[in-house]
């Protein structure tokens, strides 16, 4: 029986990381989500149901448009298979429990997030004000313990990014600021702490990868929230893990 939730499961995923490409892509533009229909973005073709299977239409249609043959970016793929993969993971790790309901809203938001940040280096206001009150009910139904602990994480992590900002004189944006808020009051103090050092060391090597393959200087803004997102993955995860392995090895 559980082999067949996982199943449907990953498949409930791999549609909705679908739609989160549409949603990462549209929203920060101010697009509607809903209008006008999926389409090819060069020869505006609208795409049919051979061309909107996760996964699948893009493995059979080699990447490319059907109609007009221009390269579909793998991003769309990506993110299929990550919030699959993710929620799967998420209900093999937590099982059928009202925490799976938070983990799903949770990875959904950074899903979105990635692709935002990823293809205009911005996180949109009305994305992470769409997902609070998701993850503040999943906070009441799954607290953390003790409970407070997500209210206080939310703002030391929201302080400690502002202050961040403002010494580096917008070194940050204001969305990374904003997010951290909520991962915040997913995680927790300490986990959200963890996630910050974690996803600086991440876009760390990220950046400097990216700026040699480049040829950039180092001013080159980088955007920080595939970090940040890999990050909380990472910690919400085996968060309490790492820190009880540190407390041991350091303490």
């Amino acid at each position: 029986m559980e082999t067949i939730i996982a199943i449907f499961v990953l498949i409930l995923g791999l549609v909705f990381g679908s739609f989160f490409n549409v949603v990462g892509l549209r929203v920060p533009i101010k697009e509607s989500i809903l209008t006008p229909s999926s389409h090819c973005r060069n020869c505006q073709r609208r795409l049919t149901i051979v061309d909107l299977v996760p996964v699948l239409s893009y493995i059979i249609l080699k990447g490319k448009c059907r109609n007009c043959s221009t390269k579909i970016s793998p991003v769309y793929l990506l993110t299929e298979l990550a919030t699959g993969s993710l929620f799967a993971f998420a209900f093999w790790k937590i099982g059928i429990d009202s925490e799976l309901v938070a983990a799903f809203f949770f990875i959904s938001l950074l899903i979105i997030i990635v692709v935002s940040d990823f293809a205009y280096m911005l996180i949109p206001d009305k994305i992470l004000l769409f997902f609070l009150p998701f993850l503040v009910a999943g906070r009441i139904l799954s607290p953390l313990d003790p409970w407070w602990d997500s209210l206080l994480g939310a703002f030391i992590s929201f302080g400690i990014l502002l202050l961040i900002a403002i010494l580096s004189k917008g070194g940050i944006g204001g969305g990374d600021i904003k997010l951290f808020f909520l991962i915040g009051l997913v995680l927790g103090t300490l986990n959200s702490l963890l996630t910050l050092f974690i996803a600086s060391v991440i876009g760390m090597i990220f950046g400097v990868t990216t700026l040699k393959a480049r040829g950039k200087g180092t001013k080159t803004p980088v955007p920080f929230g595939p970090a940040i997102a890999l990050a909380a993955v990472i910690v919400y995860f085996y968060g309490d893990s790492i820190l009880e392995w540190y407390s041991k090895v350091v303490i």
